[in-house]
């Protein structure tokens, strides 16, 4: 037995507490207003919520006749809240059976510690959220069910339009209530993408899912189709220890950026070699050394543009910033479109090795001396904090990654 927990438009609840406000009686989103009117609201309280403003639009979809507090995004205030959180399930359950999943939502294993507790799981279920509004002031939701899928769907459709805020779901019932319910999306793990896919094949509902012979499912989607049926079905034996046991087959470092404004090719550019510089500094400490680089690129969304890029696997193992510089390059002049604004930088490294390959042509010395250079800026920005050093392009017009350094997970640390 599986309880899935969520905090309630966190972030936003969050600073309503902070400032003495109620979030179901205040109309505050959680955006950085100095990045535009084009500036994502991470978080809205339930109140703004009900009068028509979503979590993750944009600040110029707010209707102009809502006064509403835009409350800049202080990530390091947010962790302090979910820790606290994290410790009140630590009163009623072991590490073990904890899964976190984000920021303000968690998995719990329930199943040993309904007899310690004498109680059913919706009564469990009730006392903890209930321990996390008297001790926080913060509204949590709370789905229980047979496995982790039903019980993230029981919180996600159910608990959500239910008083009690917590929701119930066994196999038997998902079929029952849940066969027909539209639009797919709502249900974990199928994205827009694969809702307009199944449509497609005239499937609409999880009724449609289980009906459709299996080998067409897995024509169009592959290995992913076996969830599909599985949770079609309500079925999933996917269970925390597996999560916490799981380790990846291939491992990939990645960083990406959603640039503040328009920028044109040259200055994307700019962008994009600040991040290089950044990652080849944690290639560096970690003593990977990629055989594969790939790059994304995305564009103003007004334009329609498709994102570009793409992968090279390179000639040999390097983590040095010389040679990955004119890699990454090449893939960026090759496969940017240079005359349509760029919004978003994405670049990854993939197939490590432990050491830098060297061929007939490599100027052992430079690499040599390159090599200590990037340890020695590792190790000060280790001791000292992120910013602490920094190269000369980091001070150019359009330069981003000064600024990035005082992030945290991509928003205002405070």
């Amino acid at each position: 037995m599986y309880m899935c927990i969520d905090l309630k438009s966190f972030y936003a609840s969050v600073e309503c507490i902070v400032h003495g406000y109620d979030p179901f009686k205040t109309a505050l989103v959680v955006a950085d207003s100095s990045r535009g009117m084009g500036a994502i609201t991470l978080a809205a309280t339930p109140y703004i919520k009900k009068l028509g403003v979503k979590s993750r639009g944009r600040l110029y979809e707010i209707p102009k006749n809502i006064e509403y507090i835009c409350q800049k995004p202080r990530m390091s205030l947010y962790i302090k809240y979910s820790c606290m959180v994290y410790d009140i399930y630590l009163k009623y359950f072991s590490q073990e059976d904890i899964h976190v999943y984000s920021i303000d939502e968690s998995f719990i294993d329930i199943a040993p510690y309904m007899k310690l507790y004498n109680k059913n799981p919706m009564d469990m279920a009730k006392m903890v959220i209930d321990d996390i509004y008297e001790t926080l002031g913060l509204t949590a939701t709370a789905g229980v069910g047979d496995n982790m899928y039903l019980a993230k769907i029981a919180m996600d459709i159910i608990a959500k339009h239910d008083p009690t805020n917590i929701g119930y779901l066994s196999s038997g019932l998902y079929i029952k209530l849940l066969s027909h319910h539209r639009p797919l999306s709502d249900f974990w793990q199928i994205g827009s993408g694969i809702e307009r896919h199944l449509a497609k094949l005239n499937i609409f509902d999880m009724e449609g899912i289980r009906r459709c012979d299996d080998n067409i499912l897995y024509k169009e989607f592959g290995v992913n189709a076996e969830y599909l049926i599985m949770h079609a079905k309500g079925l999933d034996d996917t269970t925390i220890k597996d999560i916490k046991e799981y380790k990846p087959k291939s491992k990939s470092i990645s960083e990406s950026q959603i640039l503040e404004r328009n920028y044109s090719y040259n200055e994307a550019k700019l962008c994009l070699l600040e991040m290089l510089d950044n990652k080849c500094i944690e290639l560096v400490r970690s003593n990977l050394s990629p055989m594969g680089i790939s790059l994304m690129i995305g564009y103003d969304e007004k334009y329609y543009a498709n994102y570009t890029g793409g992968s090279k696997k390179m000639d040999m193992a390097t983590n040095l910033f010389s040679n990955l510089k004119v890699e990454l390059l090449y893939l960026y002049e090759a496969t940017t479109i240079k005359n349509i604004p760029i919004r978003r930088i994405g670049i990854s490294f993939f197939s490590f090795k432990s050491f830098n390959e060297l061929n007939l042509f490599t100027d052992k010395k430079r690499e040599e001396k390159e090599g200590i250079l990037y340890k020695t800026i590792s190790a000060i920005k280790a001791e000292y904090g992120r910013g602490s050093i920094f190269k000369g392009m980091n001070l150019l017009e359009g330069a981003t990654a000064l600024k990035r350094n005082k992030l945290l997970g991509g928003h205002n640390r405070e």
